[in-house]
């Protein structure tokens, strides 16, 4: 919505991360065996379609419209194991700078402020409550037709936010010129005003 409303480009790193351990998954590659991880990465076509009725961003992975199969925690648990390999990262990074193009970019990802972008203007830290986020993502899958429970994604979410948080390489926290915002009890729209708070103050 930020992106939209500005006209920038939008960057949803978390989205790239979850496409090569899709198409990892696809190809039936242990996603421990690194070598085969970063190959895939390398290799992995990914492209951003807005759709056409201004609804949400499609993700198509070599070919094939992903966005689906890339919101599940499935596929959140396959790029969180696949963010902590360096080469893999790597791999990522020339395509996300890539997408740092006039007028400007709302970059969304765990590491953008503090890898990716750090010389970035402006930039936000949301978090929220695991249970919070939970919620949202228990709503949002329920909507899509999918079998979740409330626990079982409260348990996924925490146990990635351990794993990002004490990766050796980008671990998950906030630049420190960042702002941080606690999103916890908000809705979308507060959300967004604090974001343009900072943006256009």
């Amino acid at each position: 919505m930020v992106a939209e409303r500005l006209g920038w480009r939008l960057l949803d790193s978390g989205a790239l991360y979850r496409a090569v351990g899709y198409a990892a998954g696809m190809a039936g590659l242990d996603l421990s065996d690194v070598e085969a991880v970063t190959r895939c990465a390398q290799g992995t076509k990914i492209q951003f379609r807005a759709a056409a009725d201004g609804g949400e961003t499609r993700v198509i992975v070599n070919g094939h419209d992903a966005t689906d199969e890339l919101r599940t925690e499935t596929a959140g648990a396959a790029a969180s194991a696949i963010a902590s390999m360096p080469s893999v990262r790597e791999a990522l990074v020339a395509l996300q700078l890539g997408f740092r193009k006039l007028p400007g970019l709302v970059a969304d990802g765990r590491d953008m402020g503090t890898v990716i972008f750090p010389d970035a203007q402006y930039k936000v830290f949301l978090t929220a409550s695991a249970v919070e986020r939970a919620k949202r993502r228990y709503k949002q899958l329920k909507e899509k037709g999918l079998s979740v429970t409330l626990a079982g994604l409260q348990r996924e979410i925490e146990a990635r936010d351990s794993r990002d948080a004490s990766r050796a390489v980008a671990p998950l926290k906030p630049a420190a010129d960042a702002l941080l915002v606690d999103t916890t009890g908000m809705g979308i729209d507060e959300v967004v005003a604090k974001v343009f708070a900072v943006v256009q103050p």
